[in-house]
Order: C-alpha cells, then structure tokens, then sequence
C-alpha cells in the first residue's frame, strides 16, 4: 500500500524534493505550512540540487565566500550556465586594442571566467588564453564582475578592492539579452555600492544642505549659462573616468560538428602572410557554407567571406582528371615547423566568392568571384584554395578537451 506524502519521513521528503525544479519546489510550498517550511530547507534541498548539478564543474561551497544562502547560488549560477563556451565581439566600428574578438567562457573554483582566445603567431596551431571578464558573487549576495583590460590579473584570487584604482580591472555591469547576447558596460557605482548607507546627520548638517541648495539656485539664477557650464564639466569628468565603451557579445552556439554539418564550427589556420587565424564556418539557409575570419564579423561594417559554397554535399573520390591536376602540385600552408601533410581527401566542394585582399588594398569592394575548392580530410579537417594560386590553406579545429580550450599557451 502506497503511503501519503506527510508520512514519509522528512529525510526522504527532503531528498524528493531535491528533484523538482525551482518552480515545481515554489508550487508545492504553498500547499501548506509544513511543507513551506520543509522547502526552505537550504542545506538539504538546495544544496544537493547544486552540487548534482554543478558539483563537478566548481565548487560550490566557496562562492560568496561560503556565506550565501544554496538558492540565490542556484539562481545565479544558472543563468551564468548559459555564458559556458565561446562568444564573440559584434557591433564595433573601430574595436579598441582590448576588445577581444573571441572570448571562451568556463567554469572557475568560485567564479565565472571569461578569457581572450588569441593566435600567438609562433608557427605553430597553439592560441593564447588570457583574463578578459571575471564573474562572481561577494558574501553579501550581489554579483560581482570585473573586467581586466591587461590580461594581467591571476585567475582564481581574490579581487582586492582598494586596488581597483591604481590596477586595471574595470568593475562592470553584464546584462543579458536574450540567451544568445550580452553586453558588458562599466558600472560606475560600483564603489558607492560597497559603501553603507549614510544616515542622516544633526540638524546643523540639515541647515548646512539647505544653505547650500540655496546659493545653488542663487548661481543658476544670477549666472548666465552656469547650469549648463556645470553640466558640460560633469560630463566631461564622467567620461574622463570611462575605462570601457560598451561592448556587445554573441555567442557560437554551433561551435562544434555534426554528422550532417561537418565543417560548422571554430578553426584556426594560416593565411598566405603565415600569422594564423581563426575561422567561424556555418551552414547558411539556402543549403551552402559560408566560412568568415572572427575578426572581420566583430566589426560594424559589412565584411566579405573568406570563401562560401552554393552546396554542402560533397563530391567523393574517384575525381576528374582535371581535378587531380588542380590538386596536385600545390603547397600546404601548415606550421613550418610541422608535419609532413599526408590527409587523405574524401571528398571536395565547389567554391566561388572569396575575399581577396589585393583587391581590399586597392579600394575595391573586396569581393572577387575567385573559383577554387574545398578539400575534405578522412581525419575530419579540410582545406581550401582558389584557381588564381597553387596554395591549400589546411584548417585545424578549436576544440575542447573535458570542456577546456586544447592547444592553448597559457600566461
């Protein structure tokens, strides 16, 4: 015979409880009193629904310093669940210098890290990790983010406050728009915000403010122009003390392959000026694949891609004779100091549009019809060239190894 809810004992209760979600758990405290009080059990509910979860990837025992309550850390570390993986810069005309255009977003041991995915140019396929946006919570309960412009600052220590003005980590404010988009601001109240409230003083201090809200309507009154003359110089001070200009965000949602898109995704390579970059290549909506530099797609102008194909299906091997004689005798563009390339091709792609920097320099539109190939690898890279050059450009994925970045030179 099955017995009632009320009936088993509270240690069970407690442990069926941990299985519901938040609003199912808000739902079933208003059934009545004991039960609302079984559901602010934060220990034995909440807890255990924060460690299930995110047990393994953090440790949640020493966000807010072990001081805040299991359920704002529920609420608050599932929305940063959503920052988890890489997004990237958009909506610039003229990115400064620490505008990252790819920041790769994971879990820390109490915090949120976003870092700077960067080429680091050495002939090689390794990309250089740095600080970019570190996401927390203070004991007090409020979210807390900084910003570090340099790069500099030692993943994992505490941020010291009263170092915040001779260092360049940037409080900030990162407000989510939608599931796919934030943008990062300063927040400029951040210090006023750690202070207590002020109480209010005696009764001098009351005649004191009075007095002087007097002679300040007394200024603007007799003063030509004060009030806008003080206006301009507050705004001029405001903008003296902007570390950061606002700064939107998208995330890849596709950054990973799939058995029908196997070339979605990040990739790094070489150009013909051997500095590596890095690549987003998505499948577009009429059926083709449109492959960019991340670079380019964080600035505000329209930018030409890099090569893009009216079709995805890939045409397998035997090939053409004419297609063994575009294949053949052309120079890989890999790492000078790497392998031999020895991919076997299993399949290839018409390609014909490309982004032709010659052409960029002279003042052209920087949109060439320049034909050439896709060239798929059985180890599931690719590669691609144009008919004007004897050269394959060969793409090496970014990819993630137990959720971090693989190939990264760390500082």
């Amino acid at each position: 015979m099955a017995l009632p809810f009320c009936e088993i004992p509270e240690d069970l209760q407690l442990r069926i409880l941990s299985f519901l979600s938040p609003a199912e758990i808000s739902s079933f405290a208003c059934t009545s009193k004991r039960f609302a009080s079984l559901c602010r059990e934060d220990r034995k509910i909440w807890h255990v629904m924060c460690d299930r979860r995110w047990g393994k990837q953090t440790q949640i025992q020493k966000w807010g310093n072990g001081r805040i309550s299991y359920k704002l850390l529920y609420r608050t570390l599932k929305r940063l669940e959503n920052l988890i993986g890489f997004w990237r810069l958009c909506g610039r005309a003229n990115p400064a210098d620490s505008s990252p255009p790819l920041v790769f977003f994971e879990w820390g041991s109490s915090f949120v890290l976003g870092s700077r995915v960067l080429a680091i140019n050495d002939d090689t396929y390794g990309v250089r990790k740095t600080p970019f946006l570190v996401m927390g919570i203070s004991s007090e309960g409020r979210t807390e983010n900084f910003l570090d412009l340099d790069g500099n600052h030692r993943s994992g220590l505490p941020v010291d406050l009263s170092e915040l003005e001779r260092s360049n980590l940037v409080p900030v404010d990162v407000n989510f728009m939608g599931n796919g988009h934030i943008m990062v601001e300063e927040n400029p109240c951040f210090g006023e915000e750690q202070k207590s409230p002020v109480c209010k003083g005696s009764s001098s201090d009351e005649s004191e403010d009075v007095v002087s809200e007097m002679y300040t309507q007394l200024a603007n009154r007799t003063s030509p122009g004060g009030d806008r003359r003080r206006k301009r110089k507050k705004e001029k001070e405001r903008q003296a003390r902007i570390k950061w200009e606002p700064e939107h965000f998208i995330k890849v949602s596709d950054f990973s392959p799939t058995l029908a898109k196997p070339l979605q995704g990040l990739w790094k390579g070489f150009c013909e000026g051997r500095n590596l970059e890095l690549y987003l290549v998505k499948y577009d909506e009429v059926g083709g694949i449109i492959c960019r530099k991340i670079e380019d797609m964080s600035l505000s102008r329209q930018t030409s891609p890099v090569f893009w194909t009216p079709d995805h299906a890939f045409f397998g091997s035997p090939f053409s004779a004419e297609e063994e004689l575009i294949l053949d005798g052309r120079i890989h563009v890999t790492p000078l100091y790497g392998e031999v390339h020895e991919q076997v091709i299993s399949g290839m792609l018409y390609m014909n549009s490309s982004y032709d920097p010659g052409e960029a320099g002279n003042g052209g539109g920087g949109l060439s019809r320049g034909e050439g190939r896709v060239w798929l690898y059985e180890n599931g890279t690719f590669g691609f060239g144009f008919l004007r050059d004897q050269f394959i450009t060969d793409l090496k994925r970014v990819a993630l190894e137990d959720g971090c970045l693989a190939d990264v030179f760390d500082t």
